[in-house]
C-alpha cells in the first residue's frame, strides 16, 4: 500500500514538475521548457574549489588568483549553456517495438532528429529498471535510432514509462535532461513450456496424434495452391514450369490439421500453465507447417498457417484476461 502510495505521489510530481502527462503521443521536440539543468558531482566540487580560490584571492590579495578563479568560473558558465544546447530542439519520433516472449527484455526504438546544422554529442537514453545505456552521437542533420530495453516477466502489454534523454557535455559538469513518457507500448507474448509437451490435438491424421504424422504415405496427384497449405507440400518445380503453384496430395488419411483447444488440456493446469502450453504448441506446429486452429473460452482462431496466422494465435493468447483484448 505504502509503495503504490509513494508511486503516485511520484507520478504527479513528475506530472508537474516536468510538464508530462503519464503517456504523450510523439514526436516530442525538447524546447527550452522541457530541459532542467544542475551541476553533476564534479561540478559541485569544481564550484567549491573556485570558492576556496576566491576567499584566498580576497585574503591575500593575489590579482593572478582573482584572474583564474573568475577564467575557470567563465568556463563553468559556459558549460551550462552548451549542455543546455546540447539537448535543445531535438525531435523525437516512434519507431518499431516488435513483440517479444515473458523473460525476453522488450526492445523499444526511438528515433532522434537532429535538424540543427551542429552535432549533438555524449547524449544518453535511459529509463528507470532498465540496463544502463551507452552515449551516442548525432550528426547535423542526421536521424539516429536508438533502442532502450525493458525486463519482461508476465504476458500482455508493457510501456516504457518515463524516459530520460540526458547529456554532460562538454566538460562533464553540467547534466542537462528531459524526461518525457512516450506513447508506446509493446505486446508480450505469454511464455512458452519448457520443456515441451509434444502436441496432442484433434483434427491430425488420426485422433490424438502427435506432430510429426503427417499422412505423407502415397503420392496422389495434384491440386491447386490454397493459403492454408504447407509450404513443404507445394509443387516447386512445377510451379517454375507452369507459373501456378500446386500443391501435392498425398493419401494417408484424414486431412492433416490440428486443433488446438483449451478444453482439452489437463484439468490440473492452471490459466497461465495453459496459455503457456498453447503457446509452444502454436510454435511447434507453425514451424511443423501444419495448419492449425486456437479455442480459448471467448475466442476462436480459425484454422490457417503462417507468420500473420502464428502472430494472431499468440496475441490472443497474450491478451486473454485483458480488458483490451
Amino acid at each position: 500500500m505504502l509503495k503504490e502510495i509513494r508511486g503516485e505521489l511520484r507520478s504527479r510530481v513528475d506530472g508537474w514538475l516536468f510538464r508530462i502527462r503519464p503517456a504523450e503521443a510523439l514526436p516530442v521536440v525538447l524546447r527550452q521548457r522541457r530541459i532542467f539543468v544542475l551541476p553533476t558531482r564534479f561540478g559541485v566540487a569544481f564550484a567549491f574549489t573556485l570558492l576556496v580560490m576566491l576567499l584566498t584571492s580576497i585574503n591575500y590579495n593575489l590579482s593572478l588568483g582573482y584572474a583564474l578563479t573568475f577564467s575557470l568560473g567563465g568556463i563553468g558558465m559556459v558549460s551550462i549553456l552548451h549542455a543546455f544546447r546540447n539537448l535543445l530542439h531535438l525531435e523525437i519520433h516512434p519507431a518499431a517495438c516488435p513483440p517479444v516472449h515473458a523473460g525476453t527484455p522488450a526492445t523499444f526504438t526511438l528515433r532522434l532528429r537532429n535538424d540543427a546544422g551542429r552535432p549533438r554529442t555524449a547524449l544518453l537514453l535511459s529509463v528507470p529498471g532498465g540496463p544502463a545505456g551507452t552515449p551516442f552521437d548525432i550528426a547535423p542533420h542526421e536521424n539516429k535510432s536508438m533502442a532502450i530495453s525493458l525486463p519482461t516477466t508476465r504476458r500482455g502489454w508493457i510501456t516504457p514509462g518515463r524516459v530520460t534523454l540526458s547529456t554532460t557535455y562538454p566538460l562533464g559538469m553540467i547534466k542537462a535532461w528531459s524526461v518525457f513518457a512516450p506513447d508506446l507500448r509493446c505486446l508480450v507474448y505469454a511464455r512458452p513450456e519448457t520443456p515441451s509437451v509434444p502436441i496432442q490435438a484433434h483434427g491430425a491424421s488420426s485422433a490424438g496424434a502427435a506432430v510429426g504424422n503427417t499422412g505423407k504415405d502415397d503420392f496422389v496427384g495434384f491440386r491447386e495452391y490454397q493459403r492454408t497449405d504447407s509450404p513443404g507440400h507445394i509443387a516447386w518445380r512445377l510451379a517454375a514450369k507452369c507459373e501456378r503453384l500446386l500443391t501435392k496430395q498425398f493419401d494417408g488419411g484424414d486431412a492433416v490439421e490440428l486443433e488446438l483447444d483449451w478444453s482439452d488440456l489437463p484439468a490440473a493446469l492452471g490459466t497461465e500453465e495453459r496459455l503457456s502450453r498453447l503457446t509452444r504448441w502454436t510454435l511447434l506446429a507453425e514451424a511443423a507447417g501444419i495448419p492449425y486452429s486456437l479455442r480459448i473460452p471467448g475466442r476462436i482462431v480459425q484454422t490457417g498457417y503462417g507468420p500473420a496466422h502464428r502472430d494472431r494465435c499468440l496475441r490472443t493468447l497474450a491478451l486473454f484476461g485483458h480488458r483490451d483484448e
